[in-house]
């Protein structure tokens, strides 16, 4: 699917839903191949796995990663496993987050939760086993021939998801260490921003791309992750169950600062915008090239799920 001039909005919009809805339907059967399956006792288990999973989603993270991918030409095989592996990272985060222990919520996606849909400790083990199956697949010979490409990989996506990143994100937000917005922001770039940064710069490992283009998709990233929280944040204060497929008003409930909280839901908005802003500044080095990751920050940022 070429890039399509900027001029046409309403074509745009509309072969980037489609495109955005093939990348889903290509990485769920990918994940379908991937992820184990069992029939002994341990088949609860690999349920749990597959039901956190391959349930409904947008998977963002894989479409930027193999959006990106396409500014370089870099290998289809190798950035689609590395991106569900990615996505792997993502579903164990939910399974946790929505823990009792964590954020206690019931829905996710519409449907019940793994603790919910199967009880905590089985939650905890999919969580876990989800963790491991990422690396697993990021580290066979599969995603790609080169051992140092893969250690890369490997190395980048611990650090997006261990104690700088998602997992030291959410013990922030577990222990309400968020009275200001340099906080809130520290917090929600590691438990948020650092795995879809990652996700981007898979593309750019893979193809070994240095310099200008590399930290501009980098910068891209950092300001869209951010953007995307502000959006989350203005969902739960606003958003319907209905919509969101998950429980809203939890943290105005719970006293938790996040940036409505803070800088109300009109300033929430034009922080938005800014930097969204930004977020297309950043892809001009790419020009025309550039044009469905450009279009996908408003197709995103404008999400009532």
């Amino acid at each position: 699917m070429p890039p399509v001039a900027a001029s046409d909005p309403r074509e745009l919009d509309s072969r980037l839903a489609q495109r955005m809805a093939e990348v889903a339907d290509l990485v769920t059967v990918a994940l379908d191949e991937l992820l184990p399956r069992a029939e002994g006792a341990e088949s609860r288990l690999t349920e749990a796995m597959r039901y956190a999973a391959l349930g409904p989603g947008k998977r963002l993270r894989p479409y930027f990663a193999i959006e990106a991918a396409r500014l370089f030409n870099a290998d289809e095989r190798s950035v689609l496993r590395a991106a569900c592996a990615v996505e792997c990272i993502h579903s164990y985060g939910m399974v946790h987050d929505d823990l009792p222990a964590m954020d206690d919520d019931d829905l996710r996606r519409g449907r019940p939760t793994v603790h919910k849909q199967y009880d905590e400790g089985t939650a905890v083990l999919a969580g876990d086993a989800l963790q491991t199956a990422a690396f697993e697949i990021m580290s066979h010979p599969d995603t790609h021939d080169d051992a140092e490409v893969r250690c890369t990989l490997v190395s980048r996506m611990a650090l997006a998801a261990g104690a700088r990143g998602l997992a030291g994100g959410q013990m922030i937000d577990m222990i309400g260490e968020r009275s200001d917005m340099g906080q809130v922001a520290r917090m929600q770039r590691m438990k948020t921003g650092a795995l879809i940064t990652f996700a981007i710069e898979i593309p750019l490992i893979i193809a070994r791309v240095a310099d200008a283009p590399r930290h501009a998709l980098l910068a891209f990233a950092q300001d869209f992750g951010l953007a995307y929280q502000i959006i989350d944040d203005l969902l739960d204060a606003e958003g319907r169950v209905d919509e969101a497929g998950k429980a809203v008003g939890k943290d105005a409930a719970r006293g938790k600062a996040n940036f409505v909280t803070l800088l109300g839901v009109g300033a929430a908005r034009e922080r938005v915008e800014l930097l969204a802003a930004q977020c297309r500044t950043h892809l001009d080095i790419f020009g025309n090239d550039a044009s469905y990751l450009r279009a996908s920050v408003d197709f995103v940022l404008d999400r009532r799920a």
